[in-house]
């Protein structure tokens, strides 16, 4: 009887062994499976990201060469077909002679000339367009696989929101320079370019906490330094928008000096009423604000070094943290030459480039700095092993 059951568990000893190298396998292809959808969603944030960042630097070419005008009208679907005859050229150009513009600062303006500046803002809204679908549809394809948890789900649902807020907001800012002015509102040009910041920082984040890996362990003063930075910048990128808006640029060039004084004096800074109109009608004052947050920023990067320097001395944190102030410093200076030089188009666009880039290096390295949870709740039984 003993040599009867040796003889068949000797036999079956191979099967068994075959049973567990398949249980393996499938193991490693369960295990392997939710890292690859992980990866496929970070790298379509990405490039959400990067369809943001271009959209923003085409948006500035757009207002530097005073083409946000040029459409008149609000088509989302019509509108992504531009003029494709003679007639439909010539009833585009005669709907932007109507506006105060054309009138005032483009008077005698040729059809050719007309559309260069279309094609500005034609294909700056192209992008805005095309952020939509790339967004939408890879996302859509996401959920129906059930690759995407909950808190996940929420998250690029709330991105998703954003950007078609920000469609309606770009049509609500290019209504204000229709009827009255020359150009759009500062006001609405500031909270345009503020959201399509969010978004991107959003965006980034998200990719960003989708990275395998813990984080790095950093004290709650320098993770909270990391992200009162990012703050900074964002309000950083406001105050230049409204001074874009305000063409505030053009005027008071000269550095460190603004008008001839180090801080101008109050009768200038203040010199509309009520008092809170300087902060975003008054050239002097939103050029002046725009220079002081630079320095503050500056100076609080580099005491944000110091401060990782001291406490982690070295390591990836103090890295990230040197990244920051390097490229603030970089924006500063580009700040300068580009105020000095009277704003030409390529210092300009360098500048807005520039002030993305150090967003996105402040965003990488305050979200390294908190723990990360990955937030997707992957169907586990769908990719367990059957028994």
């Amino acid at each position: 009887m003993d040599c009867g059951r040796r003889d068949r568990s000797i036999r079956s000893a191979p099967f068994r062994r075959k049973e567990a190298v398949g249980d393996a396998i499938h193991m490693t292809r369960a295990l392997a499976r939710p890292d690859l959808q992980r990866r496929a969603i970070r790298l379509w944030l990405i490039v959400v990201g990067a369809v943001v960042c271009l959209t923003v630097l085409v948006g500035g070419a757009t207002r530097l060469t005073e083409s946000g005008l040029s459409i008149v009208e609000w088509r989302p679907v019509a509108g992504v077909l531009p003029p494709l005859s003679a007639g439909q050229w010539q009833n585009e150009f005669e709907k932007y002679q109507a506006i105060p513009q054309y009138r005032t600062l483009n008077a005698g303006m040729t059809l050719a000339q007309f559309k260069t500046i279309y094609w500005w803002e034609w294909t700056h809204r192209l992008l805005g367009r095309l952020i939509g679908v790339v967004f939408l549809l890879p996302f859509l394809y996401f959920l129906w696989r059930g690759w995407v948890g909950r808190r996940l789900r929420a998250g690029l649902a709330a991105i998703f929101a954003l950007g078609a807020l920000q469609g309606a907001v770009g049509w609500w800012m290019v209504a204000s320079g229709l009827a009255d002015r020359i150009e759009v509102s500062q006001y609405r040009l500031a909270i345009h370019l503020l959201l399509a910041s969010l978004i991107f920082v959003a965006t980034l984040w998200m990719a960003q906490r989708l990275k395998p890996g813990a984080g790095i362990e950093a004290p709650a003063r320098i993770r909270a330094g990391a992200i009162g930075l990012v703050v900074l910048v964002l309000m950083q990128i406001h105050l230049g928008a409204v001074l874009a808006g305000l063409r505030g640029g053009l005027v008071y060039n000269t550095w460190p000096l603004i008008d001839g004084e180090l801080i101008p004096g109050p009768h200038a800074l203040f010199r509309l009423g009520p008092a809170w109109r300087n902060f975003f009608e008054n050239a002097l004052t939103v050029q002046f604000d725009h220079r002081l947050m630079a320095y503050v920023l500056w100076v609080l990067a580099l005491l944000h070094v110091l401060d990782a320097t001291w406490t982690l001395r070295g390591g990836p944190a103090l890295a990230g943290a040197l990244a920051v102030a390097a490229g603030v410093t970089v924006q500063g200076m580009l700040g300068i030459v580009t105020l000095v030089q009277q704003v030409p188009i390529a210092l300009a666009l360098s500048h807005q480039g520039m002030a993305i880039a150090v967003l996105a290096i402040a965003v990488v390295h305050a979200e390294r700095l908190q723990a990360r949870s990955l937030g997707l709740r992957l169907v586990a039984a769908r990719l367990a092993p059957s028994s």
